[in-house]
């Protein structure tokens, strides 16, 4: 039955969108008090107008400007919504040339609430993975299909989190790809319109980062010639609240957004990456300008949590696969500069692996620090880390197979709490771990 109920759900999601010309999407971007972001693509160009509801007062509706869709940003369009109260879960309709477009699942999004100085932070939950690949074929290398099992995305959306973050390696760049900029959007615009994925991207915030098979080519560094164009193709089919450091924000994709008392900071592990074969110079996956925004930012943080997400892992001792590891010197400098400035409640997350695990390092008399590496979600798994030593890997954390992490935040303030649990791809728990405040440094 649940086979049928997808499979009716499936084609009537492509039904509305040849008849209303809607390509994928709609897609909940951030949300704020007074303002949020809703992304979609058209398959042609298209007038889009979004009418808002606070779910229980259907009375009282609201509406967006009206956005012209275009060929050069592969008609992807990032609608403002600018009246909202918070607190507020509101109902949404997308509009495409003045013609409501219904689709067979919910359509709503949740307004920042404000419960500083007035009630303990509100609980709720972040679904996080990585690695998706989504097969085409025609153009994929010959034998066994890469990617299998969306159905994950039906199980991630069942549980109804707050936020999808999604780790890095979002989409996979072929070798018909990364060489133009036509390839490198047809490439999005394939992957994000799979029909499991779309229920999910209506009604929940998605926030992204990115590895080397969303920028490029496979373990791509500062080097790739057609990186401003990768990355003006990440900003066109997210909707994160900003990109980079500088106003312009044409320097990498790093970023950071609250909500709750968590504060995520999404890293770019890519754009200013020294090449892995390179005998000179630093060496060095951030660089320093980023790394020195985000030891300010993680320094000036109020919030309880402090969430660094990342493409590839941190903590994990094995040096190989781009690991952390390998870039001793940088990895060190902001460990110890967390230690120095005493930053409390971090939780590093991660993904690349193709293999789930919890790392944990000791740092005598400071709380441990932590990295959930996540992954792969549909793509390939790997049994690479059977064959490694990491010496702070949490005994029965790894898993390797299709899987996805929830992450909780719940209770009052002085028994406020990190759930972590990781889940398979039908959304049956396989592992779980709690931190309390007090075993991240309160």
């Amino acid at each position: 039955m649940r086979r049928y109920l997808l499979l009716c759900l499936g084609i009537s999601f492509i039904g509305f969108s040849q008849k209303s010309n809607l390509q994928a999407g709609p897609m909940v971007g951030y949300c704020e008090m007074k303002e949020a972001v809703i992304w979609l693509q058209t398959q042609n160009a298209a007038q889009v107008k979004i009418e808002y509801y606070i779910a229980q007062h259907p009375e009282k509706k609201w509406y967006s400007d009206t956005y012209t869709t275009a060929k050069d940003n592969a008609f992807t369009c990032h609608v403002k919504l600018e009246q909202l109260q918070q607190g507020n879960k509101y109902s949404y309709t997308i509009y495409l040339d003045g013609k409501p477009v219904k689709l067979p699942y919910e359509t709503s999004f949740e307004s920042k609430k404000l419960w500083q100085w007035r009630e303990n932070a509100p609980d709720f939950s972040v679904a996080f993975g990585s690695c998706t690949y989504i097969n085409q074929p025609e153009v994929d290398r010959p034998g066994k299909p890469y990617g299998s099992e969306y159905e994950i995305f039906t199980s991630i959306n069942a549980k109804n989190p707050n936020i999808m973050l999604w780790g890095g390696d979002n989409v996979y760049l072929r070798e018909v790809d990364f060489d133009s900029k036509t390839g490198v959007y047809q490439r999005y615009t394939h992957s994000r319109a799979v029909k499991e994925i779309q229920p999910l991207l209506a009604k929940t915030q998605n926030f992204a980062l990115w590895d080397d098979h969303d920028y490029g080519p496979n373990d791509a560094d500062r080097s790739f010639y057609l990186k401003n164009i990768t990355q003006q193709a990440f900003k066109d089919f997210w909707a994160n609240k900003t990109y980079g450091r500088d106003v312009a924000q044409t320097q990498g994709v790093y970023s950071t957004f609250s909500w709750g008392d968590a504060q995520f900071f999404l890293l770019d592990d890519r754009f200013f990456k020294s090449p892995n074969d390179r005998k000179t110079g630093d060496r060095t996956i951030l660089g320093k300008e980023q790394l020195e925004w985000l030891i300010d930012a993680l320094s000036s943080s109020k919030e309880t949590f402090k969430i660094i997400a990342i493409g590839g892992q941190v903590l994990n001792s094995a040096e190989r696969f781009e690991n952390f590891a390998m870039y001793a010197q940088e990895r060190d400098y902001l460990l110890n500069e967390i230690e120095k400035n005493d930053i409390k409640g971090v939780l590093f997350l991660s993904g690349d692996r193709h293999f789930s695990e919890l790392s944990m390092l000791k740092r005598g008399s400071k709380y441990p620090l932590y990295d959930w590496t996540v992954s792969p979600l549909t793509s390939g798994a790997s049994n690479s880390a059977k064959d490694e030593e990491n010496k702070h890997r949490v005994e029965g954390s790894l898993f390797v197979q299709h899987n996805f992490g929830i992450l909780s935040f719940t209770g009052d303030k002085e028994n406020r709490q990190l759930q972590l649990a990781l889940f398979d791809k039908d959304g049956k728990e396989l592992w779980k771990k709690i931190l309390s405040k007090k075993e991240l440094g309160y």
